[in-house]
């Protein structure tokens, strides 16, 4: 898939101000990662089951050291 085709979509618990935020992009096998304020800067990309374990455990507040 070209780069230009991928739809990045922002964290919903991004605010307006452009603070620290991520934004997330479905790829055919993969979830890719980037940066909100460096949108050309790296990405990180991840297989479905690794992301989805991910997304779990943040969920649970697993890594919240406030929890």
């Amino acid at each position: 898939m070209p780069a230009s085709d991928v739809q990045w979509r922002k964290s919903s618990r991004s605010d307006q101000h452009g603070g620290e935020c991520i934004e997330v992009a479905n790829l055919a096998s993969m979830v890719a990662v980037r940066d909100s304020k460096d949108p050309a800067g790296p990405k990180l990309a991840f297989d479905l089951a690794s992301w989805r374990a991910f997304t779990r455990r943040l969920k649970s507040s697993e890594f919240d050291p406030n929890v």
